[in-house]
């Protein structure tokens, strides 16, 4: 992977989240939901299963999703890290601005 692929990367997954976290969490009035189900969505990207594999076959593909997890390389880990951070600064300025009294939806 290119360095500009790869810088762009981090950032799209950094604001994609923040814009997506900042959106669920005003609409449900609740600050970490998107953080806490962020490892799920993780799976979801990297282990191209489908979810009714999940509930028909539930320890393959458990398996299956724990060995794609273990695989990935160190610059997939990054970008997928950086996802987290935008849900976590999402919620992190959500609160300020709770705190500081606007009132979101």
């Amino acid at each position: 992977m290119n360095i500009i692929q790869a810088v762009v990367s981090v950032l799209l997954f950094f604001v994609l989240f923040f814009g997506i976290s900042f959106l669920v969490n005003m609409l449900l009035r609740q600050t970490w939901l998107v953080a806490f189900i962020y490892p799920l969505i993780v799976i979801f990207i990297v282990d191209n299963i489908a979810l009714a594999d999940y509930f028909l076959s539930f320890t393959q593909s458990i398996q299956t999703a724990l060995s794609h997890l273990v695989n990935l390389q160190v610059i997939d880990i990054v970008i997928l890290s950086s996802g987290l951070a935008g849900a976590i600064c999402s919620g992190i300025v959500i609160r300020m601005l709770r705190v500081r009294g606007y009132q979101m939806f």
